[in-house]
């Protein structure tokens, strides 16, 4: 028996995490949901890329009437760990054994088409050989197609499957079967001219659908990477200090009392409580701050945030599932499962289209045997309905139409995951947009210098570029950036006797002159005092979003530094573009609302679509308040607090400058960090989309017209395969067209 799933209380439900195997198309996952909607009570979405369901069920049913719903559907279900991604690895197996099966198939097929289209090539018995080199095409190769379409019919149902498969077996039975009929057939090449084999159909329909089952497979296989690459972020081991000694053990070893030390540059192993220690810690990765936070004893600290100046000594809090880390992996989870699947236009048509041409191909048969017919034009015709149906250029018109696009994009550094994808961007018209890193640069640097009388600002950013170069701070390390740059890029003044504090500011000799860099009491401490008329600039400035540091020489304040996260090269522009493309751009961010406001008025977003100062939990619920609002929302960010806001989004679109979570949790990635590549990801989607719906129509006029044709005995199997071709031409030309797309 299974073991009991991770519960979440829901009211007087809870929610039910199933992985389910099997599924291969729309109408599965419909299936599936249908089935377990039949329990009362029970709401289920079932997720095709994750090869999940998150089930919303009373206390009253129990997790097996759950599986054996599920398996009523055709389907094989178990319980799964909710927050386990190593336990995502049926699409990994999936690939594994379709590629012997693409590279059997595709060799076999190669020579089959030879001999059977060119008649140059052919040679006596060329039929029994094309036989022979096909049947382990269309048993072995293509038995995912056969088997997908054998559990189907068992529950009454049909897929495309139905027809690939049924498209194949009839392609070659009908060829076998004329073979067998008149063994000399393709006794000799000139005699063959004439021969109705379409052994060449079957394998070039099943090789052509296996390759795209097996970029299926691979995209589903990545589904899982944001959860894994979340977890990769937490520290691997911590240092625990019992008794005075220092101990190395595993950081999932710790729990909530146990105290460890975090030495400079190292990670942060679990949530915790500050001792004793000071330093500047950086959670910009969780938490979107693009300044380092200033800590002591007494603060909270987040565990995978990296501690950058002093070393801390920490009281863990909370470990294991409970920590913020883990906390952000269920938001990802969720959000992931609860997105609407979004069915391929294909399946969403193929469940009319399939019964329909099973049936017409039936009647055919009794129609033609009713009027007088032979079996022998009975079964011309009713085979030639479905190798006119045989939907080569359906399946085709998806993944070759995908392959173009994310080929074109591979070169513009675009990362398109999959169809869904291209339908998000067709009817997206909010975007919302994180701050650091996707608008701004994420890396501070110095905005102004304020000076009082008889000082100069190159002065006082040399003097304090001097003693902050001595400093491993952030803020230091970027005021004495700006200092060597002012400097012509020279070399700055030597410091004596260094002295810092966390959370304080540094101090030394430069040129005999005692200079201190800090806040305003790291100031007093030494003995100098803030004049008052630097004061109102001063608030102006922190007023603003900017983070501002004092500089005194010999006891007397000469100055204030103010830094600002700079915004990039181009996100103005950017942002004109994506208003061009009738999307509203909302900026939303962990950082202060002064800091938001003043980055939005640069980049040209009204104040009124400004949201700051939400943690990962709280830019979830602004996306999802906008969408409930009535828009369709997509998102570009690039930081692990963006991840779960990524993944709710209807599109997430991830800055290539960013995190691997970031990267795994959206739809788009963009491999630059230029904003205005999301606008030529948006373009480059609809175009895409655009062209598949193109191969689409064509694809379903071709079978249309095709099959009322065939079924009245007009069109042989010959024409109806050499047609079948034409159509998957043409979806191919088509196609091609996207590696013409421009900037």
């Amino acid at each position: 028996m299974p073991q009991a799933a991770p519960q979440q209380a829901y009211g007087e439900a809870r929610v039910i995490e199933l992985a389910i195997e099997g599924m291969t198309c729309a109408s599965c996952v419909s299936r599936v949901e249908r089935k377990l909607g039949k329990l009362e009570g029970v709401t289920a979405t079932v997720n095709l890329p994750l090869e999940s369901a998150r089930v919303l069920a009373p206390s009253g049913i129990s997790d097996q009437q759950l599986l054996e719903q599920v398996s009523a559907a055709g389907y094989s279900a178990s319980l799964r760990e909710r927050h386990a991604a190593q336990h995502e690895t049926e699409p990994g197996r999936q690939r594994a054994s379709l590629v012997p099966r693409l590279v059997v198939a595709a060799a076999l097929t190669v020579p089959t088409f030879l001999i059977s289209m060119v008649p140059l090539l052919r040679f006596p018995d060329w039929g029994w050989w094309a036989a022979l080199l096909s049947l382990p095409v269309v048993t072995w190769a293509a038995w995912p197609f056969h088997r997908a379409a054998l559990r189907a019919a068992r529950h009454g149902s049909s897929t495309m499957d139905t027809l690939v498969s049924l498209g194949i077996v009839a392609a070659y039975a009908y060829s076998a079967g004329q073979l067998i009929a008149n063994p000399q057939l393709t006794a000799s090449p000139g005699e063959a001219m004439g021969a109705e084999l379409y052994f060449e159909v079957a394998d070039v329909v099943a090789t052509f659908l296996i390759l795209g089952r097996l970029l299926e497979a691979r995209a589903k296989d990545r589904a899982g990477s944001a959860l894994r690459a979340l977890l990769d972020l937490g520290a691997r081991d911590a240092m625990l200090l019992k008794d005075g000694v220092e101990y190395r053990i595993p950081a999932e070893q710790l729990v909530p009392g146990d105290v460890f030390v975090v030495r400079p540059g190292e990670k942060i192993a679990t949530d915790g409580l500050v001792r004793s220690g000071t330093s500047a810690v950086d959670a910009s990765l969780l938490t979107g701050e693009s300044v380092p936070v200033d800590l002591g004893p007494g603060d909270t600290v987040t565990g995978a945030t990296i501690n950058t100046s002093g070393r801390l000594v920490v009281e863990a809090t909370r470990a294991g599932s409970e920590t913020t880390l883990a906390a952000m992996g269920r938001l990802v989870s969720e959000a992931q499962s609860s997105k609407a699947p979004i069915a391929r236009l294909a399946d969403r048509i193929s469940g009319v289209f399939v019964p329909i041409v099973l049936g017409v191909a039936a009647l055919t048969f009794v129609v033609w045997m009713a009027v007088g017919g032979s079996t022998d034009a009975a079964v011309t015709a009713a085979v030639s309905v479905l190798v006119i149906a045989c939907p080569c250029a359906l399946g085709l018109a998806t993944p070759v139409g995908l392959l173009a696009g994310s080929g074109r994009g591979a070169q513009l550094g675009i990362l398109i995951r999959g169809p869904q994808v291209l339908e998000d961007t067709r009817s997206v018209d909010t975007i919302v947009l994180d701050k650091t890193g996707t608008i701004t640069t994420g890396r501070l640097g110095v905005s102004a210098v304020d000076v009082v009388p008889r000082w100069t600002e190159r002065d006082v950013l040399r003097l304090a570029g001097a003693v902050e170069a001595a400093s491993e701070h952030p803020v230091g390390k970027a005021i004495a950036q700006a200092a060597r740059a002012a400097n012509d890029g020279g070399r700055l003044p030597d410091v004596e006797s260094f002295a810092s504090a966390g959370g304080g500011g540094v101090s030394g000799l430069v040129e005999g002159r005692r200079v201190v860099v800090g806040r305003e009491p790291w100031l007093r401490a030494h003995g100098a005092e803030v004049p008052s008329g630097l004061r109102g600039q001063f608030s102006a400035r922190e007023e603003a979003g900017a983070t501002v540091v004092w500089v005194a020489v010999e006891g007397q304040a000469v100055g204030a530094v103010s830094l600002t996260d700079t915004v990039k090269r181009g996100s103005r522009d950017a942002v004109v573009r994506l208003k061009a493309l009738g999307l509203r751009p909302v900026l939303l961010t962990g950082d202060n609302a002064a800091v938001a406001r003043r980055v939005a008025a640069e980049v040209g977003i009204a104040p009124s679509d400004v949201i700051a100062g939400v943690s990962p939990e709280g830019k979830v619920d602004a996306v999802r308040r906008l969408q409930g609002a009535g828009a369709t929302v997509a998102m570009a960010g690039d930081g692990v607090n963006d991840a779960a806001a990524l993944a709710q989004a209807d599109l997430g679109i991830a800055m290539g400058s960013g995190t691997d979570v970031a990267r795994e949790a959206a739809d788009l990635a963009v491999m630059g960090d230029d904003l205005g590549q999301v606008a030529l990801a948006i373009e480059l989607s609809r175009a895409t989309l655009r062209i598949i719906k193109t191969n689409l129509f064509w694809a379903f006029a071709y079978n249309t017209i095709g099959i009322p044709v065939a079924a009245c005995g007009l069109l042989s199997p010959m024409i109806g395969g050499a047609a079948m071709a034409a159509s998957s031409v043409l979806v191919v030309a088509n196609s091609l067209r996207l590696t013409r797309f421009a900037r």
